[in-house]
């Protein structure tokens, strides 16, 4: 089916640069949206920023004007760049894409996937 590996993260300071990317592998035959959410300690996941399949984007209120999210539909892969974060940013980032796959020579879904999740942690 589809496969997402997630690479990037890690710590950063305050006010400093961080990027995700998320590829998608496997039998891929379309991916429609894809987007990055979050999920802190203690609180529910949430949508960080989402691009669809003509690459118009959606952020969340929080990292407006901060976080840029981009596509490279030939490599099927997703990037999240993050720019002047906050300690409010750290979390377990997740890429969610929206996709079809190749079985026996017809598409099948879509279906929604996950990536495996990654740590950003942001000191002050």
């Amino acid at each position: 089916q589809v496969q997402l590996v997630e690479s990037g993260g890690g710590l950063g300071q305050a006010g400093g640069s961080l990027s995700l990317s998320c590829a998608a592998s496997g039998s891929v035959a379309r991916i429609n949206a894809m987007g990055w959410y979050r999920q802190a300690p203690g609180k529910e996941r949430e949508l960080v920023a989402v691009i669809s399949s003509g690459s118009s984007t959606n952020y969340a209120d929080s990292v407006k004007g901060r976080f840029t999210i981009s596509r490279d539909s030939a490599l099927n892969t997703m990037y999240l760049q993050m720019n002047n974060l906050k300690p409010e940013d750290t979390a377990v980032y997740y890429c969610n894409v929206n996709a079809t796959y190749w079985s026996n020579y017809r598409q099948r879904g879509p279906y929604t996937y996950w990536g495996q999740g990654t740590q950003v942690t942001v000191s002050t």
